[in-house]
């Protein structure tokens, strides 16, 4: 796998994300324990060492099945969680946050926790200058390694990074959902690790919609990929600093979104996407979606011979 800088961490662009282990409408404990088990040591051996997590999945059910699959952590997987601002207005309950998450991992230290919006149509204010602040000194105190923001604008982005480093941005973006390419053009003039979650599309339907498409079926067909690999290959193509969670229950697709990392797009498939599924900066005229920076790996996954 190629790889890109998730602050002072360097992760493979596939990771895993844990959301899908929790039980139906992601409360309570997975309908197979012993499998989730199995998908979480499966996706290391894979090499995967970028899990994205959170407290708040399944109450505490998911952090708890990746501290008995993995714990002792290898000293190479970043694990990366969130914490969702709520009311919280002076920080204190994001820091509690942050407490229950290293204990339920049985963790002493986060590579990075996102502060998650709960709209990012809202304008940055002093309250998010607080909130940020928690994550701040959470840093400063050893608890995380880096700061990230989850669901947000580009305007809260630079308002961020007015304040302190931001080392990733976990928005939704996949091939039916575009409207946060002017988030990763930022992140990727800066350098910043883009994360997308639901890459495969949400909610449900746009999903069914999206892996059922003529489009994808038939570029699959010629590039010998399942629709969901060509969506996630889509993203990966994007921009060297988009790092990929796609989550799953079953060992089977642990392997079929792994094997996206081996796989490349061509001209021909770029154009055919970019017709079907234009994106808002495509739409109005507008170019790339920015640049590598420093933290890019210069050597683009190919398919394997």
């Amino acid at each position: 796998m190629s790889s890109f800088a998730l602050g002072s961490w360097r992760v493979n662009r596939v990771g895993y994300g844990a959301m899908q282990l929790a039980g139906d409408g992601f409360f309570g404990p997975p309908r197979d324990r012993d499998e989730a088990l199995r998908v979480l040591r499966a996706a290391v051996d894979g090499g995967v060492d970028h899990i994205d997590t959170a407290q708040f999945y399944g109450r505490g059910a998911v952090n708890e099945l990746i501290r008995e699959a993995l714990h002792p952590y290898p000293g190479d997987l970043a694990i990366v969680s969130k914490v969702a601002v709520g009311g919280d207005t002076d920080g204190a309950a994001l820091r509690q946050g942050i407490e229950d998450n290293l204990e339920g991992l049985g963790a002493g230290r986060l590579a990075a926790v996102n502060l998650r919006m709960p709209d990012p149509s809202a304008l940055p204010d002093k309250r998010f200058d607080a909130q940020l602040a928690a994550l701040i000194k959470a840093r400063e105190e050893g608890l995380i390694d880096g700061v990230g923001l989850s669901n947000i604008s580009r305007e809260q982005l630079l308002r961020a990074v007015d304040q302190t480093e931001i080392v990733c941005v976990q928005n939704l973006l996949n091939l039916a959902d575009q409207r946060s390419a002017d988030v990763l053009a930022e992140c990727t003039k800066r350098g910043v690790a883009f994360v997308p979650f639901c890459p495969l599309g949400w909610p449900g339907h746009v999903r069914n919609h999206l892996l059922t498409s003529p489009v994808l079926a038939a570029l699959g067909a010629r590039l010998h990929a399942t629709p969901a690999q060509i969506a996630l290959v889509w993203l990966l193509d994007l921009a060297p600093n988009i790092l990929l969670i796609p989550g799953t229950r079953t060992r089977a697709h642990l392997t079929e979104n792994l094997g996206a990392s081996d796989m490349a797009l061509d001209d021909a498939a770029r154009a055919q996407l970019t017709r079907h599924f234009p994106s808002p900066d495509r739409r109005n005229g507008g170019g790339a979606y920015g640049s590598p920076q420093s933290g890019a790996d210069p050597s683009p996954a190919r398919r394997r011979a």
